[in-house]
């Protein structure tokens, strides 16, 4: 999002059912699919796009599962096991990055860069 967007405020409404409308120029802007990601900070929900990862591990698992010999509608099932495995382990990796700088724990860029000679 462009920075003069950020800090754009914006009321909606909260229906009967616990359900909120993105309104469509959010929604478009930031390109909302059919998910969102809720996450619950200090006082507040921050709400975000789920951005879909269909595709960005494709050839990597297709290679590999080629090379382990699987071909066929084995392929095909094994494919689709192993995709669905790529969202919560990069959720996962997500939330233990959050946590680490939650913490405050961070090493100085001069130091992550240096060699110990230096």
């Amino acid at each position: 999002m462009a920075a003069e967007n950020r800090g754009e405020r914006k009321i909606i409404s909260i229906s009967s059912k616990r359900q909120v409308t993105i309104p469509q120029r959010y929604y478009e802007l930031l390109g909302f699919g059919r998910e969102a990601e809720c996450i619950l900070r200090d006082d507040g929900i921050f709400i975000r796009p789920v951005k879909e990862m269909q595709g960005e591990f494709a050839e990597q698992i297709l290679e590999k599962l080629i090379e382990e010999g699987y071909s066929g509608t084995e392929l095909l099932s094994k494919f689709r096991e192993k995709s669905k495995k790529i969202r919560p382990a990069v959720e996962s990796l997500i939330a233990e990055a959050d946590e680490i700088a939650a913490d405050g724990f961070c090493i100085p860029i001069d130091r992550l860069f240096s060699s110990e000679d230096d």
